[in-house]
């Protein structure tokens, strides 16, 4: 089987569940070895899940606790796996959460809580990767020094009411992408987003948990059906191969057409 990632080595943040452990088979499937991320409060057990999952269908992954959100500990976690397996080929900055209220009730911990992850934690895992891909250039294993696939949402351009937090998050990530990705373009270091639609994951199974709910999130989605993890899997495997080195600085929308404006399909 020709695997478009053999050999190299990949960390997916928040990978313990989601569309990052969807992710993390993926990349495996493709002969990424890949490090697990999880933070504390999802716990090692579910990680481990997805590890064995990944070893059950003869691919390499361990699974690594960090905050993404603290700087030390992803320093850490850098060099930890810098020291086991040589270097990072591919970062998946996945690790993501909504603490979601009113505007005006929404307090300035649920603000930084989400903005420290979701924007600050790309941020320094991006940092670290790219120091990385610096130093050890081109190795052979892909025609890029390095790949970064920031995870963002169709909410970096879709105005979310009630979740101001995580759509500034995500609006900063896509310029946060765009500008490394024009600064390092000339090292030969790719940088792309993923924005993912309605995927079905715990974080948003309050809205197709009942046929009621469903029906009414279908609304929002020409393509009529909730999104899979592997759908994301997929576009980030291949994102992350050869076969997609001239895309750099780009965000892929993978939504069912969520981001057609679907309130206009009958003439609005």
């Amino acid at each position: 089987m020709n695997q478009k990632l053999k050999g190299q080595i990949a960390i997916v943040t928040g990978a313990s569940s989601g569309i990052g452990a969807g992710v993390s088979k993926e990349l495996a499937k493709e002969g990424a070895t890949v490090v697990v991320n999880y933070p504390v409060i999802n716990g090692k057990e579910m990680a481990e899940k997805v590890v064995a999952d990944i070893a059950a269908n003869s691919g390499k992954a361990i699974s690594y606790q960090c905050d993404v959100s603290k700087e030390d500990q992803v320093k850490q976690m850098f060099a930890d796996v810098v020291n086991q397996f040589g270097t990072v080929d591919i970062l998946i900055n996945n690790a993501g959460l909504q603490k979601d209220a009113p505007f005006t009730e929404m307090t300035l911990d649920q603000w930084n809580f989400v903005i420290g992850v979701n924007l600050t934690g790309q941020f320094l895992c991006a940092r670290e990767a790219i120091k990385e891909f610096l130093r050890r250039g081109v190795n052979g294993k892909s025609k890029s020094a390095g790949k970064i696939i920031c995870m963002s949402s169709v909410h970096e351009v879709i105005p979310w009411a009630g979740h101001a937090n995580y759509a500034a998050s995500k609006g900063g990530v896509n310029l946060m992408m765009k500008t490394i990705a024009q600064e390092y373009a000339p090292k030969n270091i790719r940088i792309n987003s993923i924005a993912p639609g309605a995927i079905a994951t715990p974080i948003n199974h309050d809205a197709w948990d009942t046929s009621e709910h469903l029906q009414q999130l279908l609304k929002l989605i020409p393509q009529k059906r909730v999104g899979q993890v592997e759908d994301i899997g997929k576009a980030a495997a291949w994102l992350a191969s050869d076969d997609a080195d001239y895309i750099n600085g780009t965000t892929l929308f993978v939504d069912g057409g969520m981001t057609l404006y679907p309130g206009f399909e009958d003439n609005g």
